[in-house]
């Protein structure tokens, strides 16, 4: 390791350890206690009655707090003790919560993460292969902890609850999910108007309703006035409800809203268009030119980075600090640091020597977990990063694309090979689309399924595009389909006649959504956002006569297909991309089941 001044240390690890640490030198100096920070008793007073300290560099009661919300309820203690207003106010410490600000890492946790008493209840739902983990700690009634890992739906709710020990569900699951049973949520209305809806910047819902009063129109206008989730961002749901209640609908639209990326105030079309007139092709590119006052901004980057490589195709210049993770190393990361291969099955298609090559690969690299997905692939589990290349190398075969925002797989059936029921080849047809389509970037991920009949046993009515032999040649496409925490039965868009219409149809509907989907919005809500009937009379009808566009924009992208797991793909593109990785957990000892 180089230092600044020039000296070189030899090491075998370097730790860096990032974070908050107590600004302590002033009163070291002058002669104050300092253990951990500046200790201070309950009314924030140091051993110098004098002297008071609040924030980060206060230590109370033996804790020290890297949030700003105990920095506030400081701050509320001390003006009170200063002002007179309460001269016997006293600070007991603070109920921290928090949601960890990593681009596409969801974490948030608040109080105890384990029971602590006998009696306390424990609720977990655990879904390794999502990568989730959800638990909650219930005592006399009251949540006392919750630690939410891959899915955060809930911290509003849950940070209400814990702040301010509100009435909790009987059926406690629905702390962690949503059961559409009918039974009414408790909304805002409820809430009490001292209910802090801000941790952060310590804004309650009184302080909101009073922006609103005070002539705050947009939700945004009341972010700007209170700074209600300006902080960690995870209360924006929650500051936009109690917006919408308290203006009781009317409210003048936020231009922000309709931003494609947070760091480009413009709407998509609008972003689109500047960045072809200007021939941006990176990431940065776009920031230097198109960002008030040219700042970069994290949030938007990944977002950038799949319409740039959307618009450009090859042409697109790729900055690797504008991925995620999965797309930097071309694999799905888990929970303990590993990744996760899954090796490309046009169709779910397989052959014996394929099969050879994941069983001795599997065996080589020591994987712990072999497991077949509800896509029809083979999924190698726990692969260190440093062996990502030689694993690759050694299987020989291209991407399964699992770990994208991009064209994921085609599911199918057995089709009309070998079922007595089969009106149509569903196995070359979903590899045939698969091998058009392969890759391709999108806003968020795009699953497959193509079936040789009404029976569905490939699931095609519940895709993004599901495919359906009716008999005679011909074959309905569907579209907007879902069967993961979003259940909706997909769209019929079109009957047509031979698979080459389905390749076509195919390639203008998703080219169509690639165009138009906000970043990150599946198929599932784009469709019924646009609405049916337009989606069609654009596709079928060239209503707006961009069908020829559509056509050529789609082929760009297949035209500018690489396989990230090739030759090229194996060389690291940054000294760090495929460097070992000491694991986020401890590694985890799968049991044979």
């Amino acid at each position: 390791m180089v230092l600044k001044d020039g000296r070189r240390l030899d090491c075998d690890l370097l730790v860096v350890a990032t974070g908050v640490r107590p600004h302590t030198d002033v009163a070291v100096l002058s002669g104050l206690e300092v253990e951990r920070g500046i200790v201070v008793d309950d009314q924030l007073r140091t051993d110098d009655p004098d002297v008071y300290a609040i924030g980060e560099c206060a230590q109370h009661r033996g804790s020290v707090y890297g949030l700003v919300q105990p920095a506030w309820e400081h701050a509320r203690v001390l003006a009170d003790v200063l002002t007179g207003t309460d001269p016997d106010a006293e600070y007991h410490g603070s109920r921290t919560a928090t949601k960890l600000k990593v681009a596409g890492v969801d974490v948030a946790t608040m109080g105890v993460n384990t029971p602590e008493r006998d009696d306390d209840e424990f609720l977990v739902i655990s879904e390794p292969r999502r990568g989730v983990h959800l638990s909650v700690v219930i005592r006399d009634d009251v949540l006392v902890g919750a630690t939410l890992l891959g899915d955060t739906r809930k911290v509003a709710y849950l940070t209400q609850a814990f702040d301010r020990g509100a009435p909790l569900p009987e059926e406690r699951i629905r702390l962690l999910v949503d059961l559409s049973d009918g039974a009414p949520e408790v909304g805002v209305a409820e809430m009490p108007a001292d209910s802090q809806v801000c941790n952060c910047n310590g804004v309650s819902k009184g302080d909101i309703c009073g922006a609103v009063a005070g002539g705050c129109g947009s939700v945004g206008a009341v972010m700007d006035a209170t700074r209600a989730g300006k902080g960690c961002g995870s209360c924006k749901g929650l500051v936009k409800q109690v917006v919408e209640w308290a203006a009781d609908g009317d409210l003048t639209e936020d231009p922000a809203a309709s931003y494609y990326v947070p760091g480009i105030p413009m709407a998509k079309p609008e972003l689109v268009a500047a960045i072809r007139e200007q021939d941006l092709r990176s990431v940065s590119a776009v920031f230097t030119a198109l960002a008030p006052g040219g700042q970069d901004d994290a949030k938007s980057k990944m977002g950038l980075t799949s319409l740039l490589k959307m618009l450009w195709g090859v042409d697109f210049v790729p900055e690797k600090d504008g991925e995620f993770i999965n797309d930097r190393v071309h694999a799905n990361i888990q929970r303990d640091g590993t990744f996760s291969v899954v090796p490309q099955m046009k169709g779910g298609v397989t052959t014996p020597a394929q099969l050879r090559r994941i069983a001795e690969v599997a065996e080589k690299y020591e994987v712990p977990m072999v497991k077949v997905t509800g896509g029809q692939r083979i999924d190698l589990l726990g692969v260190r990063k440093e062996d990502l290349p030689a694993v690759w190398d050694d299987l020989g075969m291209p991407s399964g694309y699992a770990y994208g925002k991009s064209f994921r797989t085609v599911k199918t059936c057995v089709g009309s090979d070998f079922c007595r029921f089969g009106l149509g080849d569903s196995t070359q047809l979903g590899i045939d689309l698969e091998t058009r389509f392969q890759g391709i970037e999108g806003p968020a991920k795009m699953k497959l399924a193509v079936v040789g009949c009404p029976r569905n046993c490939a699931e095609a009515y519940v895709k993004d595009v599901g495919v359906v032999a009716v008999g005679n040649g011909r074959w309905e496409v569907y579209v907007g389909g879902a069967a993961g925490a979003t259940v909706r039965k997909g769209d019929l868009l079109a009957t047509v006649d031979s698979p080459e219409e389905v390749l076509r149809l195919t390639g203008r509907f998703l080219q169509y959504y690639r165009e138009n989907a906000n970043w990150l919005e599946r198929t599932y809500d784009f469709v019924p956002r646009v609405g049916l009937e337009r989606i069609r009379s654009v596709l079928l009808e060239d209503s707006e006569g961009i069908v020829a566009e559509l056509d050529a924009g789609i082929q760009r992208s297949i035209d500018a297909y690489t396989d990230p797991w090739g030759q090229d793909g194996r060389e690291p593109a940054t000294p760090g991309q495929f460097r070992s990785s000491l694991p986020l957990v401890a590694l985890p000892k799968v049991p044979v089941r």
